[in-house]
C-alpha cells in the first residue's frame, strides 16, 4: 500500500462492484483544474456532498437522496453536474438514478492532501 493512502484521514476507495454502469462523461485525471475543483468546492452545499461521499459513504455509490438534502430536484442536479464536470466525483446511471463517489485517486494523484483538507472542514454552526 502506499504511505499516503496509510495515512489518509478518510476511508479508502471501495471497488468498483462488478456490473457497475460506466461512468457519465468527466475530465480524465490528467484534465483536472485546480480552479475548477477550488470553484465547486467553493459552494458549501457541494463541500458537504464531497465531505459525506469521503467520511460517511456506507457503498460504493449513493443517490441523491442519500444525502438527506432539503432542495428541488433541479437544485441538486445541478450541484452535482457541477461536481462532476470538475472532476470530484463520478457519477453512474442506474436506471433513473444517478449515483456518485468521490474519485479519490485521480484527485490525489493530482492534487495530493486536498481531499485531506475537505476531510477535516467542519460546517460553520448555525
Amino acid at each position: 500500500m502506499p504511505e499516503a493512502a496509510a495515512t489518509r484521514p478518510f476511508p479508502a476507495p471501495r471497488p468498483v462492484p462488478a456490473g457497475a454502469p460506466e461512468p457519465l462523461p468527466e475530465p480524465a485525471r490528467a484534465e483536472l483544474r485546480l480552479e475548477a475543483v477550488l470553484g465547486a468546492l467553493s459552494d458549501p452545499l457541494r463541500l458537504r456532498v464531497v465531505r459525506a461521499l469521503l467520511m460517511e459513504s456506507e457503498a460504493f455509490d449513493h443517490p441523491c437522496g442519500w444525502f438527506g438534502i432539503d432542495r428541488p430536484k433541479s437544485s441538486l442536479t445541478h450541484h452535482f453536474r457541477a461536481l462532476r464536470e470538475a472532476g470530484l466525483i463520478r457519477q453512474r446511471q442506474y436506471g433513473l438514478e444517478r449515483r456518485s463517489h468521490v474519485r479519490v485517486d485521480d484527485l490525489e494523484a493530482r492534487f495530493p492532501g486536498l481531499l485531506a483538507l475537505v476531510a477535516a472542514w467542519r460546517p460553520p454552526a448555525p
